[in-house]
């Protein structure tokens, strides 16, 4: 099957274009490659999807929408996975622009692209963030995300209601995809498994925000991907006779972890003990995440497969290898 992947070279979007191509699948990956994070680690990433003569890669911006129309109208892919936008909650406060530009302009310019080339399923990247600060827990697809506390996490609700509109008056098969704080090998830098490992690794203090009273709902990279892949194939829209074909998921682990315990498994993983700076809560972060996956367990019976007291070893033995030069 031909596919197309936005966002390839992001951390989430790499991994799932690397499981879609070892599954046999034509792949065209799109990515503007902006200066975010550490382009090089972009590129590490893109240079393992190159590995395989069935990828073809655009260095291109969905905001673009002439070079969008380009690469649909030469490869008409039959899928799409939309893993593109400006990440970042705090980012959001110090560069807004750019999250109109790429999770707006460019998801209407990616949604009118699947209408006219007749894309058969499009899955996008929403996000936990679309939740605001509730105290309603475990999270549900079905509570309202109507009081998002970042202009990113309004840019993911917007994502979802442009969506919504689009299945309703074009048929158009669309399925949202609610990451939940999504971790491991290659993962980004602006992320607290990240952060924490490397500022703790040469002795600096990590920034604790919030007195420490947050609480993540940690996701494997590879259970996320899992659950990306298998919901390609939109099978469970079949589930949803009489409505239109739109649903969104909640993709996590379906637990709360507390921060305290997250930097006690790197600390032990380590060998080394954190030096802490205590720090009030920031703008736009939210206090607790916890999501209820019994949809996604029900509808393509999903089952997470690796702890944070797995999953944190693995992402630190990725971080010794790739950056050998940052450990003290």
């Amino acid at each position: 099957m031909k596919l197309l992947v936005t966002g390839c070279a992001g951390f989430i979007g790499a991994a799932t274009s690397a499981a879609l191509l070892e599954q046999g699948h034509t792949l065209i990956g799109i990515d503007n490659l902006n200066d975010y994070y550490d382009v090089n680690l972009k590129k590490a990433r893109l240079d393992q999807l190159r590995q395989y003569d069935s990828f073809q890669f655009y260095a291109d911006d969905l905001a673009d929408k002439s070079a969008l129309d380009k690469i649909f109208q030469q490869h008409r892919p039959h899928k799409v996975i939309n893993l593109a936008a400006q990440a970042g909650v705090r980012y959001s406060l110090e560069n807004p622009q750019a999250y109109v530009n790429s999770n707006l302009v460019g998801f209407v310019n990616l949604l009118e692209a699947c209408r006219h080339y007749e894309v058969a399923h499009l899955l996008f990247a929403s996000s936990s963030s679309v939740y605001g600060d509730t105290h309603t827990l475990p999270l549900t697809t079905t509570q309202s995300t109507d009081e998002p506390l970042s202009l990113y996490a309004a840019t993911k609700k917007s994502n979802e209601l442009l969506a919504h509109s689009y299945s309703h008056l074009y048929g158009l098969a669309v399925t949202g995809l609610r990451y939940f704080t999504v971790y491991g090998p290659w993962g980004r830098p602006d992320m607290a498994p990240f952060i924490f490992t490397q500022r703790i690794l040469n002795n600096l203090a990590i920034d604790i925000f919030n007195g420490g009273q947050h609480r993540r709902d940690f996701t494997f990279i590879d259970d996320a991907v899992n659950a990306t892949v298998q919901l390609l194939s939109g099978e469970h829209f079949n589930l949803y006779p009489n409505t239109i074909p739109y649903k969104i998921y909640n993709i996590a682990y379906g637990q709360s972890i507390e921060l305290d315990y997250f930097i006690g498994l790197i600390e032990k993983t380590l060998g080394k003990t954190a030096l802490k700076n205590i720090q009030d809560k920031q703008a736009g972060d939210v206090t607790n995440t916890w999501a209820d996956i019994s949809e996604l367990q029900r509808d393509i019976a999903y089952q997470p497969q690796v702890t944070l007291d797995k999953g944190i070893p693995k992402f630190v033995d990725w971080f010794k290898a790739f950056y050998p030069g940052k450990n003290s």
